[in-house]
């Protein structure tokens, strides 16, 4: 459906996670189903297009410590995917990956000079799904750089559907930002808990499109 308010002078386009070890391509240690070479080439290409058209970008990137919370290694004993409970809050446990500084954490998306990359999980005692703030509260920077730009409406994408993108589209609009979810460029670690979150975004008001609608 084509959204005529979402015009590039207020909109921006956020894509979500779009990194090496989280795609079957580059044979990450926590690949998304789906996410090969035709996902990455379809990814890339209207992530140019939506640039062309005025769009700016702004990307999340997972920077992890290597001793991380959510690393199962850095809980002896722990099994990868367990759910534990620290300090009151629940917590899956993942193998290591997007580590600081390592091939793993590249955002496989061409970032330009005037594109804005905010960096979440880089604190080793929280993890972060949402590009807005980890799970301690701490604000990534993203609603402030936003907000400088002007930005009212958002348009994301990225990975993995039921978990980062969930969770920075519905920040987004506690935020008060109006967004806009582009499911044909997201991949879901799993089938129920992606229908889910995909529900779970309708109720939240956000609307669904296709990278098209924003010619």
């Amino acid at each position: 459906m084509q959204q005529p308010s979402f015009d590039p002078a207020h909109t921006a386009v956020i894509v979500v996670d779009l990194q090496a070890d989280f795609t079957e391509e580059h044979s990450g240690s926590l690949a998304v189903p789906g996410t090969d070479g035709k996902y990455l080439e379809a990814v890339t290409a209207a992530t140019r297009d939506l640039a062309a058209r005025g769009f700016p970008l702004f990307f999340t990137q997972d920077w992890h410590p290597r001793d991380h919370i959510s690393f199962y290694t850095n809980h002896p004993g722990a099994a990868p995917f367990q759910s534990v409970e620290i300090d009151g809050r629940s917590q899956i446990l993942w193998p290591p990956h997007c580590v600081q500084e390592t091939p793993g954490a590249e955002i496989l998306v061409p970032v330009g000079s005037a594109d804005r990359v905010v960096r979440k999980g880089t604190d080793a005692r929280f993890d972060s799904y949402s590009g807005f703030a980890d799970d301690g509260g701490h604000a990534t920077g993203l609603d402030a750089l936003l907000r400088e730009a002007g930005i009212r409406q958002v348009i994301v994408y990225g990975l993995a559907t039921d978990f980062c993108v969930r969770a920075t589209v519905a920040d987004a609009v506690e935020n008060g930002f109006a967004a806009v979810l582009l499911p044909d460029l997201c991949r879901g670690v799993a089938p129920d808990s992606t229908e889910a979150a995909l529900a779970e975004l309708r109720r939240r008001g956000v609307s669904f499109g296709k990278a098209e609608d924003f010619s």
